[in-house]
């Protein structure tokens, strides 16, 4: 487990071991490793992770300070994108685990359970439009 600390608030960032990097040509284009992915929640900016815990095109699970699981991806263009992590179908907190891919060119990731395909900038789902989870605006720096 990595632990990022700001001076404003602390969050966990879960990532297993296939996840972590400290390689700059894994790391997200033009990004120094060490560029912090903080997402902002109610009571403001907080740090989840460092950009080179991320691989492209893959997700971390982190767990913000009031308790929250979020999923942290950065897509294979270097965008870092977060959204709830619990799948809203199942009740499982299993999205961070899922397949990015891009419809009209748009991120989404898909369920790893039953494949609903969720937009990372809106937290829409694509496959059931009453169906939404809660997208976080993402900042790396």
């Amino acid at each position: 487990m990595t632990t990022a600390t700001t001076t404003d608030t602390t969050a966990a960032a879960a990532t297993d071991t296939t996840a972590a990097t400290t390689d700059t040509a894994l790391a997200a284009p033009g990004l120094p490793p060490s560029a912090r992915v903080q997402v902002e929640t109610d009571t403001g900016w907080t740090t989840v992770c460092e950009v080179g815990d991320l691989l492209p095109g893959r997700g971390v699970a982190a767990l913000l300070p009031d308790g929250t699981q979020i999923a942290v991806f950065l897509d294979r263009t270097g965008g870092a994108h977060a959204i709830a992590n619990r799948d809203p179908f199942t009740g499982a907190y299993v999205l961070s685990r899922g397949l990015l891919g891009s419809a009209q060119g748009r991120p989404f990731v898909a369920s790893p359970l039953l494949k609903q395909r969720f937009d990372l900038a809106s937290g829409r789902c694509l496959d059931d439009d009453a169906v939404t989870v809660r997208a976080y605006a993402v900042r790396v720096g």
